[in-house]
């Protein structure tokens, strides 16, 4: 389950959407999630999935590979549409004591676990197609307007790329500690919640233990080099448009408009 984390990793190939600018990326991203979250009916549903697998086999990441991100999130995306299918008001399609399904609860239901399946594959295409070094970079000049007003663009974004880096050394380290508990015995399936909890105290200290010591270690090589912030820093890879890029943000921004105008003028049903 931990192994099957894929959001912050960065899987190498040879693709346009690797090659894009990450402020494109990180734009079509923005885009991608706001559209999620206005689209209704099927033609809008059918025109997002279009664009989310056609971004998918340009990428040329293993659909497998990125599947596999949907099993860490399983049970919220089971939460979620628990709650919509039994507290959304509607015409009654069946009930029992207290709980009621609603007609409207099925479709919201539905609607929303495919937002959320949506939501994940489109984000980890962002970091699977996009080094920490480029996403540092994409961000900080992307945010480089809000340093005027005294904000400290380089250090977000620094924090934020380190703190998706961190996440698959992490997923893995606690992989190795599980392993290395259950191998002295440790369970941590069996047994009722309160005792699930207790049973994972033995792997969150070591892993605290793990984080701050790398976390030392980082701060230490960082100071080693003579970091010191963004002022005055040069970058060895400068970031440039080009015409992919161009025409990467008018292939999202028509996406969005689609979107829009299905909305509008085509708003079927579930």
């Amino acid at each position: 389950m931990l192994r099957d984390i894929t959001l912050g990793q960065y899987y190498p190939a040879d693709s346009v959407i690797h090659k894009l600018d990450p402020r494109v990326k990180l734009f079509a991203t923005l885009i991608y999630i706001v559209s999620l979250f206005c689209f209704k009916g099927v033609a809008a549903l059918a025109v997002a999935t279009v664009f989310l697998f056609g971004v998918i086999k340009t990428s040329k990441v293993p659909f497998k590979f990125m599947v596999k991100g949907l099993k860490a999130i399983m049970i919220l995306m089971i939460i979620t549409a628990l709650f919509n299918l039994f507290l959304t008001p509607g015409e009654p399609i069946f009930s029992f004591w207290v709980l009621k399904i609603t007609k409207e609860g099925v479709s919201s239901a539905a609607l929303m676990a495919i937002r959320l399946t949506y939501l994940i594959l489109g984000t980890s295409i962002m970091t699977l197609t996009t080094t920490p070094n480029q996403l540092t970079d994409g961000l900080e000049k992307a945010m480089a307007p809000l340093a005027k007003i005294g904000i400290p663009v380089h250090a977000i974004a620094m924090m934020m790329s380190i703190a998706l880096r961190f996440i698959p050394i992490l997923v893995e380290e606690t992989d190795k500690i599980m392993k290395a508990q259950m191998a002295r015995g440790a369970d941590f399936e069996s047994g009722n919640l309160v005792k699930k909890v207790k049973s994972m105290i033995p792997l969150l200290v070591p892993l605290f233990v793990s984080a701050f010591r790398r976390a030392d270690d980082l701060a230490m090589a960082m100071e080693a080099r003579c970091y010191n912030g963004g002022s005055g820093r040069t970058k060895m890879k400068p970031l440039k448009y080009e015409k992919r890029d161009r025409g990467a943000y008018v292939l999202v921004s028509g996406y969005l408009v689609l979107i829009l105008l299905c909305r509008t003028f085509l708003p079927w049903p579930m």
